[in-house]
């Protein structure tokens, strides 16, 4: 059989122990994505934005949960397809409800919004109390294996801490919100990867068993500890700077960020880690750099540019079921993750650059707006409150501020 050249390429490279461009390796037998430009787009004028934001708030705040029965809501659960005991798992109610209620507490008016703040207390309370000790968000008792409890832990953190930076800790709520804070980021610093740093969610067994860790995850897991420190808290300088060691070594020589671990030649050669499936972690990795003074505008520029000219393989995965779908393995999940990502990271860049980088992306997202005025990249009907609230927090970005690591908050 002739081969192609794509394909003596690759096999050349792996004779010789070298990395190629993954953009070479995607040539060889991937079927094209379906074709949408984000210059083709109609634009999202700013009454659009500020309107979807407005309209977010009822929204989000009708389908805050009970824990049980027909109580009031207090949660907003995250949903995907992996289940404890049937169950959601309790990292995710506590993440999912984290995420809703940052967002609730970003957008506009709070002060005048009085339903706005009592949910925002109720899943304050339930965040700071009866999930807190829950179990299954124990750091004592966590061991590995694939374990979502600390995505709650991040959460937790971002939340708490940006509520104290807003001045916006519901009323008698003080003392629940510093002890929930503390205990959170000690958790959270108490599963930090054994030798590596960093943090990852799917490791083998075994808490003090040395493995690779996750290059999203970390990102996530530094910036809600910046903003702890921002608010604070102590936070442990050598923590911080081996996850930021971590992160350094996470780009391949394509440009490109692997999913776990650090990169190798070999990287390159796996699709798995090839740029249209790493655009989401791409952008919260340079994010984070970039933030804790470490990074380079380039390399942010260049994962907004992926996000933009790869997004067609987001698209294609969402709100379709499986996980990690071949040729790159984009699973549903990386949907918004990586829209909030790439709509943080245009933040960093130099400000002539923003506006037209921030036309881009929002064209894309309100592309994928479902009618009733909400986003949700999963099969599961509950998720579009996570969803919604991504969405709002990635609209929001300009009007937010960042805390970075030693307070560094502006790329020069």
């Amino acid at each position: 059989m002739k081969k192609t050249f794509c394909t003596r390429m690759v096999l050349a490279a792996c004779a010789m122990h070298v990395s190629i461009p993954a953009n070479v390796l995607a040539q060889q037998d991937v079927p094209p994505a379906p074709a949408i430009r984000a210059s083709s787009l109609p634009p999202v004028s700013q009454e659009m934005l500020a309107a979807a934001v407005r309209e977010g708030v009822p929204l989000l705040l009708s389908v805050q949960e009970p824990l049980a029965g027909d109580g009031p809501g207090v949660q907003w659960a995250y949903e995907g397809v992996y289940r404890v005991e049937r169950q959601i798992p309790v990292g995710y109610r506590v993440g999912g409800t984290a995420i809703v209620a940052l967002a609730l507490a970003q957008a506009p008016g709070l002060a005048e919004d009085a339903p706005r703040r009592d949910a925002i207390a109720r899943a304050v309370g339930y965040i700071c109390g009866e999930a807190k000790d829950h179990p299954l968000m124990s750091a004592a008792k966590f061991d590995a294996g694939y374990d979502v409890r600390g995505w709650g832990y991040i959460e937790a953190v971002a939340l708490l801490s940006r509520l104290k930076t807003l001045g916006a800790v519901p009323e008698g709520m003080s003392e629940a919100v510093d002890a929930g804070l503390r205990h959170y980021v000690e958790a959270l610093i108490a599963i930090e990867m054994p030798e590596t740093g960093g943090w990852n969610y799917a490791r083998p067994a075994g808490k003090d068993v040395k493995a690779a860790p996750s290059s999203f995850m970390t990102a996530r897991a530094l910036q809600a500890l910046f903003e702890a420190a921002a608010a604070g808290e102590v936070v442990p300088a050598e923590v911080i700077e081996r996850g930021l060691d971590f992160l350094e070594t996470t780009r391949t020589t394509a440009g490109s960020v692997v999913y776990s671990g650090s990169s190798t030649p070999r990287s390159d050669l796996r699709s798995g880690d090839a740029t249209p499936g790493a655009v989401g972690r791409m952008c919260s990795v340079e994010a984070t750099l970039l933030l804790a003074g470490r990074g380079s505008v380039i390399h942010a520029r260049g994962a907004v540019d992926a996000f933009i000219n790869h997004w067609q393989w987001l698209e294609a995965r969402r709100q379709k079921t499986g996980t990690h779908v071949p040729p790159y393995g984009v699973a549903p999940y990386y949907f918004m993750f990586a829209h909030f990502y790439a709509a943080q990271c245009v933040e960093l860049l130099p400000e002539v650059e923003r506006g037209e980088y921030r036309r881009r992306i929002n064209a894309l997202l309100f592309s994928v707006r479902d009618e009733n005025g909400s986003w949700n990249d999963r099969v599961f009907e509950r998720s579009a409150a996570y969803g919604t609230a991504m969405a709002m927090s990635a609209i929001m970005q300009p009007a937010l501020s960042r805390s970075g690591y030693a307070k560094v908050n502006e790329v020069p």
